[in-house]
């Protein structure tokens, strides 16, 4: 299925040099001189690599054929992580290189949003805040505490994240997954 430009919208999915993209901005130009066309940021659903693209006004694109699916992350096989299909009950094996940074944050039980290209998966979107547990955290150091010291804490999956310095070990936090930060403490 092909779409024009008149159509582009963000989070538009669709095929550029045989790849699929996401369209995370664009903007419409009518220059005095010359024809229309539409100025777009497009980024790639495989590696991440965000591309600058115009588009003459009026030319067709073909949209990418993506499905997302829910799934809930269960354990690690090996190499492989194994999800759930949260519909079919189906068990995939992916592989650490699909699941990518989102593995740091991925503990099981997690329910994840995948998105599949020609029916195989190629990226797996974590949920914004995910709560984990400080496995090894030091004792935060006395003194210069109003500049907002911070300190590194390891967390349950693995992660390492800068926390204040009254964090300790067993603590539950919230974490911001897209900016890999800590929010604030649950408990």
């Amino acid at each position: 299925m092909e779409v024009d430009t008149s159509q582009f919208r963000n989070g538009l999915k669709l095929i550029l040099d045989g790849q699929p993209f996401t369209m995370i901005y664009f903007q419409h130009v009518k220059p005095g001189k010359g024809g229309a066309f539409v100025r777009t940021k497009v980024k790639n659903l495989l590696n991440g690599k965000v591309l600058e693209r115009n588009f003459r006004s009026g030319e067709r694109v073909t949209l990418a054929d993506i499905e997302e699916r829910q799934m809930q992350y269960l354990y690690l096989d090996g190499e492989n992580l194994v999800f759930m299909d949260q519909e079919s009950f189906d068990q995939l094996p992916f592989s650490a290189e699909i699941v990518g940074d989102a593995r740091k944050f991925l503990k099981e039980n997690t329910e994840v949003e995948v998105l599949f290209w020609n029916d195989r998966p190629i990226n797996v979107d974590l949920p914004s805040f995910v709560e984990l547990e400080v496995s090894q955290c030091d004792p935060g150091v006395k003194g210069d505490t109003a500049s907002g010291a911070t300190k590194p804490a390891t967390l349950e999956t693995g992660a390492v994240v800068n926390v204040p310095l009254f964090i300790k070990e067993g603590d539950i936090l919230r974490i911001d997954t897209r900016i890999e930060e800590y929010v604030d403490r649950v408990r």
